[in-house]
């Protein structure tokens, strides 16, 4: 059982004179998203650290990543410290960081196996090795190595579907034939505890991931970090993916990271996980709603 509480948003009296904007925001159903999720979500849009810290950690942010990027360009090699990387990571999670956003992130990672396994079960080759990365606590990011990994996926995914695509042109009839599998779009576990809360465990899930970007660009290659970056603007080739499936692209237009073939700056790393974090929520709600049509 997942030690967080589980009541829903609980809402203020509503003043339409002087309308709360994360009441409004939480009763819109426009986009669709996990109610549990955007509970979370909201309480960390609302905190203290984001309103008050977040600039000034960007600030920080950038010029640290600026001066490491720099130096590890100059260097005549590279470094790299995985299982460092993934311990501190979990450490900083479970010592500085909101649980809310603890959870998000765990989640995540789930909700990024689930997508690709669903894009395999309704692909060009369903023998595709699946992604088998489903983390529950914050403990197991650095167990798994789930960050490394989640990358890992995402490329080898992609290079495997598109060899797949020019051995088995004609899948989308086969697909079509034999109907959309949903298998895969299925619940997660996330085991956070919700009552070991801290006066340091404060911080927002963008500015923790602000911070944590630096430490990520020092702990791999640049190659590396900037592989990373790149594959958060593949948000656009996978709801490209979807839709080919589904036969539909009217939800395209919610998907903010695009155009892989022009990167964004690895100073906007930040902002762009962030984003690709809301749109996998989004995505995934989508197919749950497809699934239960179906």
């Amino acid at each position: 059982m997942n030690k967080k509480d589980n009541s829903l948003y609980e809402f203020k009296p509503y003043d339409r004179k002087n309308p709360d904007t994360w009441d409004v925001l939480y009763l819109d159903n426009a986009i669709p998203v996990n109610l549990v999720s955007k509970t979370y979500m909201i309480r960390d849009l609302k905190s203290w650290t984001r309103s008050y810290l977040l600039l000034p950690i960007k600030v920080f942010a950038n010029l640290a990543l600026a001066l490491i990027l720099i130096v590890k360009r100059l260097l005549p090699f590279q470094f790299k410290f995985y299982t460092f990387m993934h311990r501190s990571a979990a450490f900083f999670l479970q010592n500085f960081v909101t649980p809310e956003a603890c959870y998000l992130i765990v989640r995540h990672i789930c909700l990024g196996s689930n997508l690709i396994n669903f894009l395999i079960d309704n692909g060009p080759d369903r023998n595709i090795e699946k992604a088998a990365l489903y983390p529950k606590t914050v403990s197991d990011l650095a167990t798994q190595i789930a960050f490394l990994e989640h990358d890992l996926i995402l490329y080898n995914f992609v290079w495997d579907y598109h060899q797949a695509e020019q051995k088995n042109p004609n899948w989308v009839a086969e697909v079509k034939q034999r109907g959309i599998n949903f298998e895969s779009i299925r619940d997660v576990s996330v085991d956070i505890d919700f009552t070991r809360r801290s006066w340091l465990r404060i911080l927002d899930l963008e500015s923790a991931i602000e911070l944590f970007k630096v430490f990520y660009s020092l702990c791999l290659t640049c190659d590396e970090f900037e592989r990373a970056v790149l594959s958060l603007q593949f948000d656009e080739n996978f709801a490209m993916y979807m839709s080919k499936i589904l036969e539909s692209s009217e939800w395209n237009h919610i998907i903010r990271n695009r155009h892989p073939l022009a990167p964004n700056s690895t100073f906007n790393a930040a902002r762009d996980l962030f984003l690709h974090g809301v749109m996998t929520e989004y995505i995934h709600r989508l197919l749950e709603i497809y699934k239960e049509q179906s």
